[in-house]
Order: C-alpha cells, then structure tokens, then sequence
C-alpha cells in the first residue's frame, strides 16, 4: 500500500512536469541571485510572450588536450539562465532570439565571455584555457563560479582531483578514497585503511563506480590504499544520501569516478616515484583530434625491499612477498560531431605469496585478489537537446588461496593441494538519455540489465588419491528503468523528482521495487537555501564480512528466496550558505536513515565454510548468515574554500549507527563496529606561488567499537565473572572466554597531524618536475590499529603448578606512528 502511494504521488509529479504550463529548463546549477528590479521583472514578463527562441548546444574542453569537462557553468547574467554541462562535457541551452553575454566558468579554468546574436541554433565547440600559469591572474567574482544555494542536490560533493595530488598521503601514494574520508559522513575504516563508511553503512553499501563499470575491491594492500591511479582520474563524485533516480543497487552511498580521455593534440606524459610504488602515465594522440589515447600504471615493489631480509629470517631456505599492480587503459574516438566512442578498461592484482624448502619437502602458499573492467560506451547527440550514451560493460572480482606440499621422501607420498576461491561477474548493458526540453527543465531517463554470475566458494583438494572440487555457483538477473528531473519551479524554488523501479529474478524468486526520490531547495535569500531530500533505495546483492573494513576474503553473494534484498529509506534536511564575496560555503545537514533485511554472519561463522578437509564438504553460505535492521543519522557541518591561494575545508560529523539481528547480541540493538559519535577534519592547501605548495591535515574520531571477551567460564567451577576486558582474569583449569554483549568495548580516540610540501619548478618545453614531501602522524600518536586480550602465564618455579597463576590484560597494536616518505614527479 505503501509503495503504491509512492508511485501514485511521483507519477502525478511527472505529468504535471510534462504537461504544466511553465516549461521552460535550467538545469541543476543556476549559478547566481535570484533577486529582481522591478524593471528585470518587466523585461523577463516580455521574455515569457511568443517570441522566437533558440538553442546554443555543444561541449565544453580544455585548450591544449581536447579533453571534455564536466560540470562547467554557462550562465547568462541579464536573463539569470544558465545550465551546466554533463558528464561528457555537452550543454544545452535554450535563449530568446537577441544578442546575449555567456560567462562559461569552471575551479581551476579562466572565465570565458561570449556575446552572441542569437538569430538561429547554434553548436559551439568552447576551449577552456587552465588558469594554473599565474595564481594573480585568476579573478575570482561572485558571478563567476557555482554556488552551494544555488544547486539542488544535497548530500553531494564534487573532489577536484588536483586538490588529492596535494593533500599529504601515506608513504606518498595519493588515494582519492583517503581524500574522500576527509570529507564529513565518509568515515575510515581501522587507521591508516582505505576503507570506508558512509552514514553508518557498510562497505558493500558503497557503489564504486569507475568509468560506468562496478568496482567490487577497492582495496591494495589489505585496505591500506585504493586500487584507484590518481594520475588517470578526471572526475570524483560522491553522492551520500537524495540519490538520483539513476542510481540504483547499494544503500549509503555512490562514488562516481571518471578516467581521463587522453590528449587529443599530443603527446604527453608523467612518472611519479616513490617510497614503495611508482607510476607512469603515457597519452596522446592516434589519430590527431580525432582519436586519442591514455595508460597509466602502478607497481609496488615492497616485495623487492623485502628478499634481503626475507632470505636472512630464513637462512636462504625460503623467498616471499608481496606486490600490487594496476593498469588503466582508455581510447577515445570522435567519428562525428554528434558520435564519440569510448572504451576505458582497468586491470588491478594483489599478491600474496611464500615459498619454503626444506629436507622433508617443499611448497609454496599464496593468497591473491583483484578486479578486471572494462566499459565500452558510445555517446549520440539527436539533435540539439537529446544527448544518448549507450554502455556495454563487463565487471569481474575474484579471490583466491592456493597451498601446496610436496614431499620430499621417497616413502611418503603424502603430496597435498588445498585451493579455495570466490568471485563475481557481471554483463551489463545501460542506456540513458539526458533531455534538455526548456529552460526550466533537465530530464534524465534510462534502462539498464546486469547479470550476475556468484562463485561464493570452490574448494579444490588433492591428498593422496582422493580428489575433491567441489563448486557453489549463483546466477542471477538485475534490471531497472527510471526518470529524473531537475525542475526550476519558480526563481526561489527548485525541485528535483525521480522514480526508479527494479527488478531481480533469482532461479525463480522474483523481487520488483519502486524507489521512489525526491529533492527541493528553496532560496530564502539570494546566498542562502533551504534543502531537503528523501530516497529509498534496494540492494540485491550483498557482502558476508566478517572484518567489516573490505578485506579480500569477503564474499559477493545474491539475494535468494531465503535471503531477502536490503532496503533504506532515507530523509535529509539542511542549509547551505554562500558568502558572495569571500567565495566560501557553508553547508549544514541532519539526516535520518532506516535499513531493514541487512545482513551479517552468525557467531562463529566466516568465509571458509568447510565442515570437512577430507571430503571438501561445505556450509551452504546462507546457513552461516542473519538478517536484521539498522538505523543511521546524525548531523554533518562542512565549511569550504575552493579558490585563491589558500583552500581547504573544515568537516565535522555527529552520528549514531546501530543494528539488531534476532540472533545476535540475545536479540538486543547494538551499536555498530564503525559507529563514532565525532568526526573533525581539517584541510588546508596554500600556493603561495607556483613554486610551492603546502599542506596540512589534521583528523580527530571517536574510536571503533570491538567485541571483547568480559566473562570466563571454567569447566567445573560455573561461571567467574571478572568485569572489564582491560583487568586481569583468574582462575583455573579448562576455561572459555566469552562476552555477554556485541561491540561491548569502544576503542580509545584516534587523531593525528599530516604535513606536506611540494617544490615544483618548470623546465623547458612545457616539462615540469616536482618533489614532495610528506609526514604522516607527526607528532607520533599512538592510534589503535587492533586490540585483543593477551594471555600470560606466571610461573612460580615450583613443582605445584597449581600456585602458577594466569593473567589476560587487554592489549592495543599501534602501526603507524610518525612516516616520513617523500616522492619525485616529472611530467612532460
């Protein structure tokens, strides 16, 4: 009943938009005040009469690579109009017939002004010069760049990718997911991971999307960075809650990630070396103009600095190590004004692996994970207010153990193999259509299907003559279709309705939604707006974690007729404030968030669900698992400077997340392993001149939550409580520790302090070099990484061990306490 009300409301919604008296479009961002003389009143009154009007349409690059931008304002100031342009770098706008100034503006690029005579529709081609050469020469006015007010969409941001280049890293690798977490309602996971949280949900709640196509593992090095070459990205959008109706399939959040195109005019390049990686960037043209391309790669060679020392622990006898490895690779080809084809692919791998050789055998052990995508996208412009882009994409994740022994004597023929995986792969075919009817409205509409092919678990073993292969497989069929507007109702009000309906057919379970959004902002004033949004959204795909941060050995499973999809509904509200003439923004955002069918393993269960080495025989995975509820919210402050020769922002985030599962915890909610009541982070970038630029950041967060044993139970004796994890315990003979309550114990508050300097200096033919460096936790806090209860022993030398006592003490791991590093960059 419930979502029939729903449809009902946003189909009535969609016909008064397609059929109203107003139609006329300005997309999301209306860059200024929507204030009016009386004499602008008359002059707009006469604009609304029958008088010819016509449509300037075409796309927005940057000068010297051809590379298209997106986001870019086309604003003009005597009509208050204006548009942005879209993910491919196309516009429409709709004038009346007359002459007319543009100001086409975007952070980092020089204000362009444009008159035109506006007698017909027109089709541009605009460069965009960067304006990086001289800092004094970029202009800042409050006419010139897009304001928070003036756009609809809450609980979104936009990460210029220069700002990650600049923002201090561990071991100076630069991670846009490391970036991300700076910014409120994105938490870290454990310190130092790259892992995150998004308004109290979990890593399988995040979309990650990456040039259309779904990143499973975002993960290197167990969580400590990103599979994401920040030198490759154009683009990084993170949308938090008042999703678009054309997002679908995950619950907290989508983080939207677009590669670079690749320099249409030449060649050029850049290589960055550092503490532990190095990379290299290779683009230019094919075919010059039309065709471009761009490859980037990255390698660790932390395996390589390790064999000295490796080889020393083990006497010669064995070797080891790890490495990660990614590989971008993007074309870009341009057939007509109006087709373009896109293929973008990546390629990343993890590494774990140990060899050993003894007198009694040999053998080698390895652990190993990674993702393969590959996109390949064809845009048409029908005419000059529909634009089309069509994708195909392919999306795979697989995990893998391998342990192998072979025997050394002649007698025994006790070889073994134990090998156990899982993965995922998706086919995905999509279709959307952006529609630029007038100049008041925005359409968004499209289809997408994904099939889903689940490995949860093979299991392969080989001992003597018994073989075992044993193979869980899952298939299923995700599709959905929706419509979206950014409607301007009025100079003061905007409103942003969208409906998604999806479907998933697994075997023969059938699961159909309507998910139904909705975003408004009202302009109280010129600079300030009042914001509010509501979203439901449907995952039907789900990740068995038992570590909670996105490690390789969670597991990718479908919804089935047991296992039921996870579902939210979530409301926001908030302000956003812009002071005109500093260029600073204030936003301020309470939001509210229910999740009902969420998952989480049973007590004791984990990945390997295998009941027997000998004959390989598993646990049906949906044995292993619980669903339950949650409930998110709190409230998020950010206060933003994007331009001039300071920027940064100040985040601040208050919130609670919680869970109940009928069968964990004796049926009682519970707060949940990544709730943190506080979140501060402070961002500062300075450019003094182009030859320098500092920066600082400095984070502070309430401290995880970990289950900890608080009672022991002795075999003969009954039950001795003994209070608090961080006491001692006593007793003796055959004891169990247990806990009476899920996350029972929150970890100390971690903060710390990061410094960085870059000395950049320009060479000649446009080649420039820079080092870097930077220090991470200055001034060396120890930050939990882990903690667990430690158990010692005391021997009191005599024969009566019953005197010997036995003492467990809580006992905290820090790892990452004041690391320098340093890097050199050259780009040519």
């Amino acid at each position: 009943m419930k979502q029939r009300i729903y449809c009902s409301v946003f189909f009535l919604c969609f016909f008064y938009v397609a059929n109203g008296k107003n139609k006329s479009h300005l997309p999301a961002l209306e860059p200024f005040s929507s204030e009016v003389t009386s004499h602008e009143s008359d002059y707009l009154r006469i604009l609304q009469q029958n008088q010819a009007k016509y449509t300037i349409s075409g796309y927005i690059k940057e000068s010297g690579s051809g590379e298209n931008l997106l986001g870019v304002s086309i604003y003009v100031p005597e009509l208050k109009l204006g548009t942005v342009s879209n993910d491919y770098g196309f516009f429409s706008l709709t004038l009346p017939e007359g002459q007319h100034e543009l100001l086409i503006s975007y952070i980092g690029f020089a204000t362009e002004k444009r008159q035109i005579d506006l007698t017909a529709d027109i089709t541009w081609e605009v460069d965009l010069r960067p304006a990086t050469e001289s800092l004094e020469e970029v202009v800042v006015t409050a006419d010139e760049k897009v304001k928070e007010s003036k756009v609809t969409q809450m609980s979104s941001m936009r990460l210029n990718p220069l700002d990650v280049q600049d923002i201090p890293a561990l071991l100076g690798e630069k991670d846009v997911l490391k970036s991300l977490q700076l910014l409120p309602g994105i938490q870290g996971g454990s310190e130092g991971s790259s892992g995150f949280f998004v308004r109290g949900g979990t890593p399988d709640q995040n979309l990650i999307i990456l040039d259309d196509a779904v990143v499973y593992n975002s993960n290197h090095l167990f969580g400590f960075f990103s599979v994401f070459n920040g030198d490759a990205i154009k683009s990084v959008e993170a949308f938090k809650g008042g999703f678009p109706a054309r997002f679908g399939g995950r619950l907290s959040s989508v983080i939207k990630i677009d590669m670079k195109d690749g320099n249409k005019e030449k060649i050029s390049g850049k290589f960055n070396i550092g503490l532990i990686s190095s990379s290299v960037l290779l683009e230019g043209p094919i075919n010059k103009g039309k065709t471009s391309f761009i490859v980037s790669g990255r390698r660790t060679y932390a395996d390589v600095l390790a064999q000295p020392f490796i080889r020393n622990e083990t006497d010669g006898e064995g070797t080891g190590g790890y490495y990660f490895a990614d590989l971008n690779f993007k074309i870009h080809h341009i057939f007509s004004s109006k087709d373009k084809l896109y293929w973008s692919n990546y390629y990343g791998r993890d590494k774990f692996y140990a060899n050993y050789d003894d007198e009694f055998s040999k053998g080698q052990n390895k652990l190993g994970w990674g993702n393969i995508t590959s996109t390949l996208r064809w845009n048409h412009q029908f005419g000059s207010k529909l634009f089309a882009n069509t994708s195909a994409i392919f999306s795979n994740y697989e995990f893998q153990v391998n342990s192998e022994e072979e025997s050394k004597s002649e007698f025994d023929g006790n070889d073994y193999t134990f090998s156990t995986s899982s993965g995922i792969n998706d086919y995905t075919l999509k279709t959307d259509f952006d529609y630029y009817p007038n100049n008041k409205h925005s359409i968004r509409f499209g289809a997408m299907a994904t099939s889903h092919n689940f490995t949860p678990q093979r299991v392969l073993i080989k001992e003597f003559n018994n073989d075992v292969d044993t193979e869980q497989e899952l298939k299923s069929l995700e599709s959905a279709v929706y419509v979206e507007d950014d409607w301007r109702v009025t100079d003061k009000l905007s409103l942003s309705p969208g409906l998604r309906f999806s479907a998933f057919n697994y075997e023969k379970k059938n699961y159909f939604n309507f998910e139904p959004r909705l975003a408004l902002s009202y302009n109280i004033k010129p600079d300030l707006a009042l914001k509010a949004s509501y979203s439901q959204m449907n995952q039907y795909i789900h990740l068995l974690s038992s570590s909670g941060i996105g490690l390789p050995t969670d597991l990718w499973v479908s919804s089935t007729d047991v296992v039921r999809p996870q579902r939210s509904e979530q409301f926001a509200i908030g302000i956003a404030k812009d002071f005109l003439d500093k260029d600073y923004s204030l936003t301020v955002e309470g939001y509210y968030k229910k999740m009902d069918d969420v998952i989480a393993y049973k007590e004791g269960a984990s990945f390997l669900a295998i009941d027997d080495l000998e004959s390989g025989e598993t646990t049906n995975w949906e044995e292993n698992i619980t669903s339950g509820q949650g409930w998110a919210y709190g409230a998020e402050i950010l206060f933003r400077k994007q331009s001039g020769p300071l920027t940064g922002w100040l985040g601040y985030t208050l919130s609670w997340s919680e869970r109940q599962f009928d069968e964990l915890n004796l049926g009682q909610k519970f707060f949940d392993r990544y709730d943190r009541r506080h979140d501060i982070s402070v961002v500062g970038i300075y450019k003094p001149h182009e030859r320098i630029t500092w920066s600082a950041t400095w984070v502070l967060s309430t401290g995880n939550n970990y289950t900890l044993p608080n009672l022991q139970r002795l075999s003969n004796q009954g039950n001795l409580p003994v209070g608090n994890p961080s006491n001692f315990f006593g007793g003796f003979g055959s004891t169990e520790d247990f806990s009476t309550g899920r996350n029972n114990f929150r970890g100390e508050t971690s903060h710390r302090l990061d410094l960085g300097v870059q000395f950049h200096k320009k060479l000649r033919k446009n080649r420039e070099r820079t080092w870097g460096i930077s220090i991470y936790n200055t001034y060396a806090r120890q930050n939990p990484f882990i903690y667990w209860v430690d158990e010692k022993f005391d021997d009191k030398g005599d024969d009566d061990f019953t005197n010997d006592t036995r003492e467990k003490e809580l006992t905290r791991i820090s790892v990452l306490m004041l690391i320098p590093s340093f890097n050199y960059t050259f780009k040519f």
